[in-house]
Protein backbone atom coordinates (compact mmCIF):
# COMPACT_ATOMS: atom_id res chain seq x y z
CA UNK A 1 0.00 0.00 0.00
CA UNK A 2 1.26 3.48 -0.71
CA UNK A 3 1.75 6.39 1.18
CA UNK A 4 -1.59 7.78 0.26
CA UNK A 5 -3.76 5.31 0.77
CA UNK A 6 -4.07 3.79 -2.94
CA UNK A 7 -2.98 0.34 -3.34
CA UNK A 8 0.47 -0.27 -4.40
CA UNK A 9 1.21 -1.94 -7.98
CA UNK A 10 0.59 -5.97 -8.10
CA UNK A 11 2.83 -7.81 -10.11
CA UNK A 12 2.54 -11.54 -11.50
CA UNK A 13 5.03 -13.43 -8.58
CA UNK A 14 5.60 -15.81 -11.69
CA UNK A 15 7.52 -12.92 -13.49
CA UNK A 16 11.27 -13.07 -13.00
CA UNK A 17 12.94 -11.81 -10.01
CA UNK A 18 15.73 -9.75 -12.03
CA UNK A 19 12.60 -8.20 -13.94
CA UNK A 20 10.62 -7.86 -10.96
CA UNK A 21 13.40 -5.68 -9.68
CA UNK A 22 13.51 -3.56 -12.55
CA UNK A 23 9.62 -3.09 -12.73
CA UNK A 24 9.38 -2.46 -8.61
CA UNK A 25 12.53 -0.08 -9.24
CA UNK A 26 10.66 2.17 -11.84
CA UNK A 27 6.66 2.09 -11.31
CA UNK A 28 6.99 5.33 -13.67
CA UNK A 29 7.41 3.10 -16.26
CA UNK A 30 4.09 0.68 -15.53
CA UNK A 31 1.04 1.33 -17.94
CA UNK A 32 -2.07 0.26 -16.62
CA UNK A 33 -3.51 -3.25 -18.39
CA UNK A 34 -6.54 -1.47 -19.13
CA UNK A 35 -4.78 0.86 -21.14
CA UNK A 36 -2.68 -0.05 -24.63
CA UNK A 37 0.86 -1.64 -24.21
CA UNK A 38 3.68 0.93 -24.29
CA UNK A 39 5.03 0.55 -28.34
CA UNK A 40 8.36 -0.32 -28.93
CA UNK A 41 10.64 2.90 -29.29
CA UNK A 42 11.44 3.09 -32.78
CA UNK A 43 14.36 5.10 -34.37
CA UNK A 44 13.97 7.39 -37.51
CA UNK A 45 16.41 7.40 -40.44
CA UNK A 46 17.77 10.81 -38.92
CA UNK A 47 18.18 9.69 -35.77
CA UNK A 48 20.20 7.17 -37.38
CA UNK A 49 21.83 9.07 -40.15
CA UNK A 50 23.08 11.61 -36.83
CA UNK A 51 24.45 8.94 -34.95
CA UNK A 52 26.23 7.53 -37.33
CA UNK A 53 27.98 10.28 -37.12
CA UNK A 54 27.83 12.03 -33.86
CA UNK A 55 28.72 8.51 -31.78
CA UNK A 56 32.14 7.49 -33.67
CA UNK A 57 33.07 11.21 -33.22
CA UNK A 58 32.04 11.49 -29.46
CA UNK A 59 34.03 7.79 -29.22
CA UNK A 60 37.42 9.61 -30.58
CA UNK A 61 37.15 12.58 -28.46
CA UNK A 62 36.39 10.85 -25.30
CA UNK A 63 38.24 7.54 -26.02
CA UNK A 64 41.43 9.01 -27.92
CA UNK A 65 41.87 12.50 -27.54
CA UNK A 66 41.77 14.14 -24.01
CA UNK A 67 38.31 15.59 -24.63
CA UNK A 68 37.51 14.12 -20.92
CA UNK A 69 40.30 16.33 -19.85
CA UNK A 70 39.04 19.91 -22.39
CA UNK A 71 35.44 19.42 -20.65
CA UNK A 72 36.65 19.33 -17.12
CA UNK A 73 38.54 22.92 -18.10
CA UNK A 74 36.14 24.23 -19.81
CA UNK A 75 33.64 23.55 -17.12
CA UNK A 76 35.70 24.45 -14.37
CA UNK A 77 35.86 28.00 -16.24
CA UNK A 78 32.65 28.35 -16.24
CA UNK A 79 31.28 27.07 -12.58
CA UNK A 80 32.48 24.66 -10.03
CA UNK A 81 29.35 23.10 -9.67
CA UNK A 82 28.30 22.04 -12.69
CA UNK A 83 31.81 20.45 -12.73
CA UNK A 84 31.38 18.05 -10.07
CA UNK A 85 27.80 17.13 -11.52
CA UNK A 86 28.56 16.40 -14.95
CA UNK A 87 31.72 14.29 -14.97
CA UNK A 88 30.53 12.32 -11.74
CA UNK A 89 27.48 11.87 -13.73
CA UNK A 90 29.12 9.69 -16.18
CA UNK A 91 30.42 7.31 -13.97
CA UNK A 92 33.14 6.27 -12.25
CA UNK A 93 34.60 3.44 -14.74
CA UNK A 94 33.76 6.21 -18.03
CA UNK A 95 35.75 8.67 -15.71
CA UNK A 96 38.58 6.98 -15.13
CA UNK A 97 38.79 6.10 -18.82
CA UNK A 98 38.59 9.20 -20.33
CA UNK A 99 41.08 10.52 -18.02
CA UNK A 100 43.66 8.06 -17.67
CA UNK A 101 43.90 6.55 -21.16
CA UNK A 102 44.78 10.05 -22.82
CA UNK A 103 47.79 10.11 -20.63
CA UNK A 104 48.80 6.63 -21.15
CA UNK A 105 48.64 7.14 -24.63
CA UNK A 106 50.21 10.29 -25.04
CA UNK A 107 52.88 8.29 -22.76
CA UNK A 108 53.37 5.93 -25.53
CA UNK A 109 54.09 8.39 -28.21
CA UNK A 110 56.19 10.48 -26.45
CA UNK A 111 58.37 6.70 -25.32
CA UNK A 112 58.14 5.42 -29.00
CA UNK A 113 55.76 2.46 -28.47
CA UNK A 114 53.85 3.78 -31.38
CA UNK A 115 51.87 0.21 -32.08
CA UNK A 116 50.90 0.49 -28.10
CA UNK A 117 49.70 3.30 -28.64
CA UNK A 118 47.24 2.16 -31.84
CA UNK A 119 46.24 -0.67 -29.91
CA UNK A 120 45.37 1.30 -27.19
CA UNK A 121 43.44 3.96 -29.10
CA UNK A 122 41.66 1.05 -30.82
CA UNK A 123 40.42 -0.82 -27.52
CA UNK A 124 39.29 2.69 -26.47
CA UNK A 125 37.72 4.06 -29.52
CA UNK A 126 35.83 0.59 -29.35
CA UNK A 127 35.01 0.22 -25.82
CA UNK A 128 33.64 4.29 -26.10
CA UNK A 129 31.52 3.19 -28.98
CA UNK A 130 30.05 0.22 -27.57
CA UNK A 131 29.19 2.00 -24.47
CA UNK A 132 27.35 5.04 -26.12
CA UNK A 133 24.89 2.55 -28.45
CA UNK A 134 24.31 0.79 -24.89
CA UNK A 135 23.11 3.59 -23.51
CA UNK A 136 20.96 4.71 -26.38
CA UNK A 137 19.60 1.22 -26.61
CA UNK A 138 15.43 0.86 -24.52
CA UNK A 139 16.36 0.99 -20.78
CA UNK A 140 15.63 -2.35 -19.04
CA UNK A 141 12.73 -0.83 -17.41
CA UNK A 142 11.04 0.20 -19.55
CA UNK A 143 11.21 -2.92 -21.70
CA UNK A 144 10.46 -4.83 -18.91
CA UNK A 145 7.07 -2.61 -18.56
CA UNK A 146 6.41 -3.39 -22.34
CA UNK A 147 7.33 -6.81 -22.12
CA UNK A 148 5.24 -7.85 -19.34
CA UNK A 149 2.37 -5.39 -20.02
CA UNK A 150 -0.50 -7.16 -18.41
CA UNK A 151 1.31 -9.03 -16.02
CA UNK A 152 0.80 -5.96 -13.22
CA UNK A 153 -1.94 -4.05 -12.18
CA UNK A 154 -1.60 -0.24 -10.95
CA UNK A 155 -4.01 1.55 -8.92
CA UNK A 156 -5.65 3.11 -12.62
CA UNK A 157 -6.93 -1.48 -12.89
CA UNK A 158 -9.48 -0.45 -10.60
CA UNK A 159 -12.46 1.23 -9.05
CA UNK A 160 -12.99 2.33 -5.55
CA UNK A 161 -14.37 -0.52 -4.46
CA UNK A 162 -11.74 -2.72 -6.10
CA UNK A 163 -8.89 -0.70 -4.24
CA UNK A 164 -10.29 -0.68 -0.82
CA UNK A 165 -10.20 -4.37 -0.87
CA UNK A 166 -6.87 -4.34 -2.07
CA UNK A 167 -5.72 -2.27 0.23
CA UNK A 168 -6.80 -4.19 3.05
CA UNK A 169 -5.59 -7.58 1.51
CA UNK A 170 -2.22 -5.37 1.22
CA UNK A 171 -2.42 -4.78 5.00
CA UNK A 172 -2.88 -8.17 5.98
CA UNK A 173 0.28 -9.28 3.67
CA UNK A 174 2.16 -6.54 5.32
CA UNK A 175 1.34 -7.20 8.55
CA UNK A 176 1.86 -10.96 8.37
CA UNK A 177 5.80 -10.23 6.53
CA UNK A 178 6.59 -7.39 9.25
CA UNK A 179 5.50 -9.76 12.54
CA UNK A 180 8.09 -10.55 14.64
CA UNK A 181 6.87 -14.35 14.43
CA UNK A 182 7.70 -14.43 10.71
CA UNK A 183 11.36 -13.26 11.52
CA UNK A 184 11.55 -15.65 14.25
CA UNK A 185 10.64 -18.60 11.93
CA UNK A 186 7.23 -19.59 14.07
CA UNK A 187 5.18 -19.47 10.96
CA UNK A 188 8.06 -21.29 8.60
CA UNK A 189 5.07 -24.06 7.75
CA UNK A 190 3.53 -21.53 5.81
CA UNK A 191 6.01 -20.28 3.15
CA UNK A 192 4.56 -16.23 3.22
CA UNK A 193 7.36 -14.68 1.10
CA UNK A 194 5.63 -17.29 -1.54
CA UNK A 195 2.18 -17.83 -0.50
CA UNK A 196 1.33 -13.84 0.20
CA UNK A 197 2.53 -12.27 -3.23
CA UNK A 198 0.28 -15.39 -5.00
CA UNK A 199 -2.58 -14.36 -2.80
CA UNK A 200 -2.05 -10.70 -3.56
CA UNK A 201 -1.82 -11.60 -7.29
CA UNK A 202 -4.98 -13.98 -7.33
CA UNK A 203 -7.09 -11.22 -5.28
CA UNK A 204 -5.70 -8.48 -7.62
CA UNK A 205 -6.35 -9.86 -10.59
CA UNK A 206 -10.08 -10.66 -9.59
CA UNK A 207 -10.40 -7.05 -8.57
CA UNK A 208 -9.14 -5.85 -12.21
CA UNK A 209 -11.75 -8.17 -13.56
CA UNK A 210 -14.81 -6.72 -11.06
CA UNK A 211 -13.64 -3.35 -11.92
CA UNK A 212 -14.03 -4.13 -16.10
CA UNK A 213 -17.25 -5.94 -16.08
CA UNK A 214 -18.83 -2.71 -13.68
CA UNK A 215 -17.14 0.06 -16.12
CA UNK A 216 -18.65 -1.98 -19.36
CA UNK A 217 -22.27 -1.74 -17.65
CA UNK A 218 -21.73 1.94 -16.33
CA UNK A 219 -21.38 2.06 -20.12
CA UNK A 220 -24.75 0.32 -21.22
CA UNK A 221 -26.41 2.87 -18.99
CA UNK A 222 -28.81 0.47 -17.39
CA UNK A 223 -31.29 3.42 -16.34
CA UNK A 224 -31.99 3.59 -20.46
CA UNK A 225 -33.01 0.19 -20.57
CA UNK A 226 -36.28 -1.63 -20.44
CA UNK A 227 -37.55 -3.81 -17.84
CA UNK A 228 -37.34 -6.58 -19.81
CA UNK A 229 -33.42 -6.28 -20.53
CA UNK A 230 -32.87 -5.76 -17.36
CA UNK A 231 -34.25 -9.04 -16.36
CA UNK A 232 -31.96 -10.44 -18.84
CA UNK A 233 -29.32 -8.67 -17.39
CA UNK A 234 -29.68 -9.93 -13.76
CA UNK A 235 -28.09 -13.28 -13.94
CA UNK A 236 -24.90 -11.59 -15.07
CA UNK A 237 -25.42 -8.91 -12.12
CA UNK A 238 -25.43 -12.17 -9.58
CA UNK A 239 -22.66 -14.13 -10.90
CA UNK A 240 -20.72 -10.75 -9.97
CA UNK A 241 -22.00 -10.21 -6.92
CA UNK A 242 -20.94 -13.75 -6.11
CA UNK A 243 -17.38 -13.45 -7.03
CA UNK A 244 -17.47 -9.88 -5.09
CA UNK A 245 -18.24 -11.87 -2.43
CA UNK A 246 -15.40 -14.77 -2.65
CA UNK A 247 -12.69 -12.05 -2.64
CA UNK A 248 -14.00 -10.23 -0.06
CA UNK A 249 -13.90 -13.95 1.54
CA UNK A 250 -10.44 -14.24 0.64
CA UNK A 251 -9.40 -10.82 2.05
CA UNK A 252 -11.27 -11.50 5.51
CA UNK A 253 -8.97 -14.86 5.62
CA UNK A 254 -5.97 -12.64 4.77
CA UNK A 255 -7.25 -10.10 7.47
CA UNK A 256 -7.69 -13.39 9.77
CA UNK A 257 -4.71 -14.88 9.63
CA UNK A 258 -2.59 -11.52 10.24
CA UNK A 259 -4.91 -11.09 13.19
CA UNK A 260 -3.62 -14.20 14.64
CA UNK A 261 0.23 -13.93 14.17
CA UNK A 262 0.29 -10.42 15.63
CA UNK A 263 -1.73 -12.55 18.43
CA UNK A 264 1.12 -15.31 17.90
CA UNK A 265 3.51 -11.85 18.24
CA UNK A 266 2.70 -11.45 21.86
CA UNK A 267 2.85 -15.07 22.67
CA UNK A 268 6.44 -15.19 21.46
CA UNK A 269 7.24 -12.01 23.63
CA UNK A 270 5.93 -13.62 26.35
CA UNK A 271 8.17 -16.39 25.40
CA UNK A 272 11.34 -14.65 25.24
CA UNK A 273 10.25 -12.60 28.89
CA UNK A 274 9.33 -15.81 30.38
CA UNK A 275 12.55 -17.91 29.09
CA UNK A 276 14.88 -15.12 30.53
CA UNK A 277 12.88 -15.35 34.55
CA UNK A 278 15.10 -18.12 35.39
CA UNK A 279 18.54 -16.22 34.85
CA UNK A 280 16.77 -12.95 36.30
CA UNK A 281 15.47 -14.80 39.55
CA UNK A 282 18.87 -16.48 40.32
CA UNK A 283 20.48 -13.14 39.76
CA UNK A 284 18.13 -11.48 42.31
CA UNK A 285 18.43 -14.42 44.80
CA UNK A 286 21.80 -13.63 44.99
CA UNK A 287 21.23 -10.07 45.16
CA UNK A 288 19.41 -11.21 48.67
CA UNK A 289 22.04 -13.45 49.86
CA UNK A 290 24.93 -10.90 49.15
CA UNK A 291 23.05 -7.65 51.18
CA UNK A 292 20.52 -9.21 53.70
CA UNK A 293 20.95 -11.19 56.03
CA UNK A 294 18.03 -12.64 57.83
CA UNK A 295 14.66 -14.53 58.33
CA UNK A 296 13.08 -12.22 55.44
CA UNK A 297 15.65 -13.00 52.82
CA UNK A 298 15.47 -16.68 53.44
CA UNK A 299 11.94 -16.18 52.90
CA UNK A 300 12.13 -14.17 49.82
CA UNK A 301 14.68 -16.40 48.12
CA UNK A 302 12.77 -19.21 48.87
CA UNK A 303 10.41 -17.27 46.79
CA UNK A 304 12.52 -17.27 44.23
CA UNK A 305 13.50 -20.40 43.48
CA UNK A 306 9.55 -21.71 43.90
CA UNK A 307 9.44 -19.15 40.91
CA UNK A 308 11.83 -20.07 38.77
CA UNK A 309 10.40 -23.72 38.66
CA UNK A 310 7.07 -21.94 38.29
CA UNK A 311 8.80 -20.31 34.71
CA UNK A 312 10.29 -23.92 33.74
CA UNK A 313 6.43 -24.80 33.26
CA UNK A 314 5.33 -21.51 31.88
CA UNK A 315 7.83 -21.83 29.60
CA UNK A 316 7.09 -25.26 28.32
CA UNK A 317 3.36 -24.31 28.08
CA UNK A 318 4.33 -21.12 26.42
CA UNK A 319 6.13 -23.13 23.75
CA UNK A 320 3.63 -25.45 23.32
CA UNK A 321 0.67 -22.39 22.76
CA UNK A 322 2.96 -21.41 19.95
CA UNK A 323 3.52 -23.60 18.27
CA UNK A 324 -0.43 -25.14 18.30
CA UNK A 325 -1.22 -21.36 16.92
CA UNK A 326 0.96 -21.74 14.17
CA UNK A 327 -0.38 -25.00 13.31
CA UNK A 328 -4.09 -23.21 13.28
CA UNK A 329 -2.16 -20.49 10.77
CA UNK A 330 -1.52 -22.80 8.41
CA UNK A 331 -4.79 -24.57 8.38
CA UNK A 332 -6.41 -21.45 7.69
CA UNK A 333 -3.94 -20.53 4.80
CA UNK A 334 -4.01 -24.02 3.60
CA UNK A 335 -7.49 -25.06 3.59
CA UNK A 336 -8.97 -22.03 2.73
CA UNK A 337 -13.14 -21.89 2.47
CA UNK A 338 -14.49 -20.94 -0.96
CA UNK A 339 -17.89 -20.50 -2.26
Amino acid sequence: MTDDGRPRPVLDPEIPAEDRALLDAAPERLVAARLPAPPRPRTGRGTIAARALWVPAAALFYGVLPGGWIRMFFLAAMDGDDLVDVVFGWGRAALLAMLVVPLVHALLILSGQGEAAVLLAAVSFTGWTAGILRHLREPAAARAARRYHGRYLLPGDLDRPAARLLVRAQRACDAVLGSAAHRAGLLDDVDNTVVLPRQEWAIAVALAEHTRLRRERRAQRPERLSPRVRALLEPQDRALELSVASVVERVEALETYAAQARGLDDAYHEWQVVRRLPEQNERYRELLAATVRDDLAREEIERLAGGAAAARDLLRESVGDAVRAGHDLVSAMTNPRAK
